[in-house]
């Protein structure tokens, strides 16, 4: 597995039907190996609402 949880991670590209733009930043939530390999991240925007999407590991990458 790439990332683990509590990982702070950033969108790779636009996801516009869930309002996310590349470069917005996230937490993963839950790592699932299984079926396959898949992230469940929340995203806060700066209204404070939350949002939480399950994506692929080419999707995102890893803020350091």
């Amino acid at each position: 597995m790439k990332f683990s949880e509590m990982d702070v991670v950033r969108a790779k590209k636009d996801i516009p039907e869930e309002c996310i733009k590349k470069g917005d930043t996230g937490s993963i939530v839950v790592a699932f190996s299984e079926p396959n390999e898949t992230y469940e991240v929340e995203f806060v925007d700066k209204n404070n609402n939350s949002k939480q999407l399950v994506l692929l590991p080419d999707e995102i990458e890893k803020v350091e």
